[in-house]
């Protein structure tokens, strides 16, 4: 495996023995649980509002592809800005203008003005703030912390974050039973606020910037592409995640009405993937495997299982316990391909090619639903679940196929010439 460039804004020459004993670490963490808190409360919140505006699935729709087309539409600016100026400020920025479109949303819905075109409104400028973090945010722990503390660190983020979504989902629907949806949504913008504040005093400096921001964009594609690891890695990405989400988040739901007990067996299923999302970050507190990549490329073929489990009509302990196996294999996978890309990816091209990366596993997504809806009319949705499982499994296949994939492996020090 071949690198161009240096790190910059190098990490602390003497490596404490855990992330947590970095002060600006534990500040970024704390930010990263906080604003996840909030936001494991906006959808429910969310989908409320618009049908207290009189709304149907029809206008939560619009207002979710709303949120969702910005995010890839604008992914690449803040790609090129995640390598131009602070990330702590850009992050901060982000979260602040999250938090406004959040603030505006709950004072429209709490005063009885919000309707489908407004609350739409608020999710555009929302996905926008997303656009201008993600990529900065994949570009922080490496000013932060030793590049042999970065899995650690991955997962130590990835830990609370994961129960805060099986813990935040109930309390927000508990919030918006008593209070109802703008009380939820304002407290998701005071948590933005939070964090931004929190971002703010991390003070990162800027990386060097060298020409203009299109030749920035132009010279990001082209390291994109000579990494062969990385671009086909978001290939596979891209179909792989297509999907699992088409078949277990559109069809899981439907198998189980008509298979299960509905939406209790479901809720169960939902709950047992979460919880192996938190063990995924425990084995990665532990484990740390040599061949980064291999490892998140094998692991990914795990979220094939709550799908076969679904076609085979599997009972249910043994449909739990394949979608707790699907949880613990998304997360390692999640931990050692970012630690792998932070490791390998120079600081000043970690915000572009965080983009390129997310551009194309964010687009795939609502090609996969469209596409499953169309064919699961034409098929049981049993044979459609054993295709998105077949995919995933051939995606993971092929992928490891690819000799640079089989290259990567694990720094202890940071990234240099040559490297």
């Amino acid at each position: 495996m071949s690198a161009t460039g240096t790190t910059a804004g190098p990490t602390p020459p003497t490596a404490p023995r855990s992330p947590l004993r970095v002060p600006a670490f534990r500040r970024f963490l704390l930010a990263q649980l906080v604003s996840a808190t909030g936001s494991a409360m906006a959808p429910l919140a969310l989908a409320y509002a618009v049908i207290g505006a009189g709304g149907g699935a029809g206008a939560l729709g619009v207002v979710l592809a709303a949120n969702t087309v910005p995010t890839v539409v604008f992914l690449l600016a803040g790609g090129v800005l995640a390598d131009r100026v602070s990330r702590s400020r850009l992050l901060c920025g982000g979260n602040f203008l999250a938090a406004a479109a959040q603030g505006v949303l709950a004072l429209l819905v709490a005063t009885g003005h919000a309707d489908t075109a407004r609350i739409a409104a608020c999710g555009f400028v929302s996905g926008v703030a997303v656009a201008l973090t993600a990529p900065a945010a994949q570009g922080v722990l490496t000013r932060l912390v030793a590049p042999g503390q970065l899995q650690r660190a991955n997962a130590l983020l990835r830990l609370p974050t994961n129960a805060v979504k099986v813990v935040g989902p109930v309390a927000g629907g508990l919030l918006v039973a008593v209070g109802g949806p703008a009380w939820a949504l304002g407290l998701d913008a005071l948590t933005f606020v939070a964090a931004a504040l929190m971002l703010l005093g991390l003070r990162l400096g800027a990386p060097a910037v060298r020409g203009g921001a299109l030749a920035d964009l132009r010279a990001g594609w082209t390291g994109f592409w000579s990494r062969t690891w990385l671009w086909t890695y978001t290939a596979a990405g891209t179909v792989l995640v297509a999907a699992f989400l088409a078949g277990y988040q559109l069809l899981g739901p439907v198998v189980a009405e008509e298979h299960y007990a509905g939406a209790r067996t479901w809720g169960l299923v939902q709950g047992a993937f979460s919880f192996g999302l938190l063990a995924g970050a425990l084995v990665c507190l532990r484990w740390k495997p040599r061949r980064l990549l291999v490892v998140a490329v094998t692991a990914s073929s795990g979220l094939a299982l709550p799908l076969v489990a679904l076609a085979a009509g599997l009972a249910p302990p043994w449909l739990l316990l394949c979608a707790a196996l699907a949880g613990v294999c998304l997360d390692v996978a999640g931990v050692t391909w970012v630690t792998a890309f932070q490791q390998q990816v120079p600081d000043d091209e970690l915000g572009r090619m965080s983009a390129f990366n997310q551009v194309g596993e964010r687009l795939a997504v609502p090609v996969g639903y469209l596409v499953v809806a169309l064919f699961s009319h034409a098929f049981s949705d049993r044979s459609v679940l054993v295709v998105c499982a077949a995919i995933i499994v051939a995606a993971t296949a092929l992928n490891l196929c690819v000799r640079d994939i089989h290259r990567v492996r694990r720094l202890n020090g940071p990234l240099t010439e040559g490297s």
